[in-house]
């Protein structure tokens, strides 16, 4: 019976694994090695990088961020890896689209099917301190890892997130969850969080194309915050551009080699960070995963062409490293 997936005549227990046959959507075994074949044809460059990645060592970072040392005034953060920062804002603890996994992808039992990380995170779950808030920009895999997320459940951290989205975690588990759409606010502690309409999509998966996908404004006091998550290239930043200048962009640069229609170049990350009134960016959303075909340091390179005599505005360029404002 095609396309109803119940797995039928299921061993008897003490029975040998042989001596019964799972019967899966109807499928034999040569029926499900051809399905195997046709997922493979359909995308073989996933399936070629998966498998040559299954041996590869992920580096370790060469830096290693130091939280406990933060004084509880000011602005300070550090990049854990791709979209994953962790900031201190006035003694309130964020961390932005936690990925800490070794890998991104849908979970199947013990394994994941999914990219392998490049370099590991730059401070492990056991290493984090604890959070009282959790943002999430949208529910793609390499940012919404839901084995972190579950690691990360407590009852003193706050979620926010995009709209269509918090049916992906386990809501009881956190102090509360809060979705956002476009141009919507949200207290959260001593932040208020303005949910900006970036140029992507959220859809976890192909069907659920419902789910949301922001950029935030996150403002604390005389500081202001902008955490782009994921975006193409788009005017919306001339929008939260005001007497206030943005303290931090922290805006995605790499994997738009083919993905031009997804993910912005960092030229123009750069302009885009410059039409939001940023004094200064972090860049991420590089160097943690291959997602495409540009070379590993070039997005950080083109991004340090695109400063001119303003290099000294680009805030961290490693995985590991920490700032302080």
């Amino acid at each position: 019976m095609p396309g109803n997936f119940a797995v039928t005549e299921i061993p008897a227990p003490g029975k040998g694994i042989l001596n019964r046959r799972r019967v899966i959507g109807g499928l034999t075994v040569a029926g499900l090695a051809a399905a195997g074949a046709s997922v493979y044809r359909a995308a073989p460059g996933f399936w070629r990088q998966y498998f040559n990645d299954w041996s590869r060592e992920i580096a370790r970072p060469a830096w290693k961020p130091d939280p406990a040392a933060w004084p509880d005034r000011g602005v300070h953060a550090a990049w854990i890896g791709h979209t994953t920062v962790l900031m201190k804002i006035d003694g309130f603890m964020v961390l932005t689209d936690p990925v800490l996994s070794d890998r991104a992808g849908i979970g199947l039992g013990p394994v994941t099917l999914g990219l392998k990380r490049l370099v590991a995170p730059a401070l492990g779950l056991d290493q984090l301190p604890p959070i009282d808030l959790i943002l999430l920009s949208h529910a793609h895999m390499d940012h919404w890892d839901v084995p972190s997320l579950r690691a990360l459940e407590s009852k003193r951290t706050l979620v926010v997130t995009a709209r269509s989205t918090s049916d992906l975690l386990r809501v009881s588990r956190y102090r509360g969850v809060t979705e956002l759409g476009w141009d919507q606010q949200h207290r959260a502690g001593p932040l208020t969080l303005h949910a900006i309409h970036v140029n992507h999509w959220g859809a976890r998966l192909r069907s659920d194309t419902y789910r949301g996908y922001n950029g935030y404004v996150i403002e604390a006091g005389r500081y202001r915050i902008l955490f782009a998550g994921d975006t193409a290239d788009t005017r919306v930043f001339r929008s939260v551009r005001n007497s206030h200048p943005i303290d931090m962009a922290i805006m995605p640069i790499g994997a738009y080699n083919p993905w031009i229609h997804y993910h912005c170049t960092p030229e123009q990350a750069w302009r885009m960070a410059n039409e939001a009134g940023a004094e200064r960016i972090l860049p991420v959303h590089h160097q943690t995963f291959r997602l495409s075909r540009e070379p590993r340091l070039e997005p950080i390179e083109r991004l340090y062409d695109s400063s001119g005599g303003h290099a000294d505005r680009i805030l961290l360029h490693e995985i590991g490293q920490q700032v302080s404002l």
